[in-house]
């Protein structure tokens, strides 16, 4: 673990009881094979007396709590432990294992700061290039150039989900695309699309970092609000009218949830767009489309997520 510690690895605990060890501890591996170590003390006495054949312990390992046990995941320097996080969560959500997920010892600032100096200029599709705005030297190539300070919300297009939404985003988008962003996060979705030539994008989360830091990198882009608004608060609490493109990029449950509802903002020849589904929660997504009338047209896979593209059934 030293060198993990000197190259300034993020490290992400992740507490749960300790029947749920083992999975969580296989769900840790999936996201980063390399660095990952398991705290469970629930046979403390037993495994100590056949490794090391004494029943002297410290008084502060007879101290620690027997019903839980801790996986510390180490994230690469060059990764967003934000995303990282997303997809543990996501999976142990799946498995309705109980958990707390803490990024220790370190405060949130510093490892977003210490994270930029790894998210370079990145090329999505065929269109885009993808710059944070702390990166002065890049070269487009004639790119559509999205700048980008994500913050603390979710969306860099480092991470599959949100690289797949953008690359079919650039499919279906075109100069008569509105395009309703449901879970917009750091808005990347919704800028992207404007680059690309839509006419409008509205984006909504009930994040209010998100829609702060959306509207921020949406004015980056010299997106004023006649192109871009986005708001705080739910989809049928806070969208109305009808749209061309709708994307949703967040997990399994709230986009099934949204499925049933996402209809009445959809026109009829509309495309919905969805991400942040992975492998395992396919058939259950795939059902509700159908239940909820819809038909999947296109269907793309990365690293274990998978984005949709589903219309009205007629």
């Amino acid at each position: 673990m030293e060198n993990l510690v000197n190259e300034n690895w993020t490290e992400i605990k992740i507490t749960v009881k300790t029947k749920d060890i083992e999975s969580a501890g296989n769900i840790a591996n999936m996201v980063v094979p390399y660095g990952i170590y398991i705290e469970d003390y629930s046979d403390l006495e037993g495994e100590v007396m056949e490794i090391a054949h004494i029943d002297l312990i410290e008084e502060e390992l007879l101290k620690a709590d027997r019903t839980k046990g801790i996986i510390h995941v180490y994230v690469n320097p060059h990764e967003n432990p934000l995303e990282a996080v997303s997809f543990i969560k996501e999976r142990l959500e799946n498995l309705n294992i109980e958990h707390t997920i803490t990024i220790a010892d370190c405060a949130t600032e510093d490892w977003v700061n210490n994270w930029k100096q790894y998210f370079h200029p990145m090329p999505i599709g065929e269109k885009l290039l993808i710059r944070p705005t702390w990166e002065d030297e890049y070269d487009s190539a004639g790119r559509k150039v999205l700048h980008i300070e994500p913050g603390l919300a979710f969306g860099t297009g480092s991470h599959p989900t949100t690289k797949l939404c953008l690359e079919t985003l650039e499919k279906y988008i075109d100069e008569n695309s509105t395009v309703l962003d449901i879970g917009c996060g750091s808005g990347i979705l919704s800028i992207a699309s404007l680059l690309l030539g839509a006419k409008t994008a509205f984006g909504v989360d009930i994040d209010s970092l998100a829609v702060k830091t959306a509207i921020a990198n949406a004015k980056e882009n010299d997106l004023d609000e006649s192109r871009f608004t986005a708001v705080q608060g739910n989809l049928s609490d806070k969208v109305n009218g009808k749209y061309s493109v709708v994307v949703a990029n967040i997990v399994a449950d709230i986009i099934m949830e949204f499925n049933k509802e996402v209809a009445d903002f959809l026109d009829d020849d509309g495309v919905y767009i969805t991400g942040g589904i992975i492998e395992n929660r396919e058939d259950e997504v795939l059902f509700s489309f159908a239940q909820n009338g819809f038909e999947v047209k296109e269907r793309f896979e990365e690293k274990g997520w998978l984005v949709f593209v589903v219309q009205k059934i007629k």
